[in-house]
């Protein structure tokens, strides 16, 4: 299953951490791959993607294959760092040999779906879309709660449609407090949201966002949320 998201910075790995943690917590044997990671200084206190989600969701493996130091697309970054792109086919194979050992391998991708994420032997550019189709994997959709997100999170599912692409919708940062535009999106959006997460999931201690991850996600997610719109509403008192 890939994770992918309408813009960057939209909850991803926080998202992925979730997924990740509600299916350990099923019994299930889950992997996350991490295909591209850019732009992260240790000496500024960033931490790579797949440290977060060891720490929050510890699941049974996490992995990244290729590192590159500035903040841009991987194709981008692996050209100015002067280091090879990445390969599609070398990374569906280590995809493959990881998810063999595995019930469940969630691949995080950067950015948004059509992202350039490497390049083909011809010089082609390919995205994380080319590698879901590739892989036969359905994608989670991440997207904001806030304005601009119907028009990114419809082009996105478009864009996966056109592929055949199975795909589902998170929320990845509800706001602690919502305002009207928020709720409108919450109503606009497509039938089936599959999960909404509160802001500031990723502060949680690691054992309580664990505990607290299925209630978040639907079954379809390894989650107990029929309907996670209810998780919106607002406390009574």
């Amino acid at each position: 299953m890939l994770v992918t998201g309408t813009d960057t910075g939209v909850g991803k790995t926080i998202t992925t951490a979730a997924i990740a943690a509600a299916a350990t917590a099923s019994g299930v044997r889950t992997a996350v791959v991490k295909p591209a990671q850019t732009g992260i200084d240790p000496s500024y206190g960033e931490v790579p993607d797949m440290a977060v989600v060891a720490r929050l969701a510890a699941p049974a493996t996490t992995v990244t294959l290729a590192e590159y130091p500035d903040p841009l697309a991987p194709t981008a970054a692996a050209r100015v760092a002067g280091l090879p792109p990445l390969d599609m086919f070398a990374i569906i194979d280590q995809v493959k040999g990881i998810a063999a050992e595995h019930e469940l391998t969630l691949v995080e991708g950067a950015g948004g779906l059509l992202v350039p994420m490497g390049l083909h032997p011809g010089g082609a550019v390919w995205s994380l879309a080319d590698l879901a189709v590739a892989l036969s994997a359905p994608a989670v959709v991440v997207a904001r709660a806030g304005l601009g997100t119907l028009n990114h999170t419809a082009l996105t599912l478009e864009a996966m449609a056109r592929r055949n692409i199975a795909g589902r919708v998170v929320l990845g940062s509800w706001p602690g407090r919502p305002e009207l535009v928020h709720y409108a999106n919450l109503s606009d959006l497509p039938e089936d949201l599959d999960g909404l997460l509160p802001e500031g999931a990723g502060d949680i201690e690691p054992g309580v966002f664990r505990r607290s991850a299925p209630g978040w996600l639907s079954p379809a997610l390894y989650g107990d949320c029929d309907d996670p719109r209810t998780l919106a509403e607002p406390d009574e008192d």
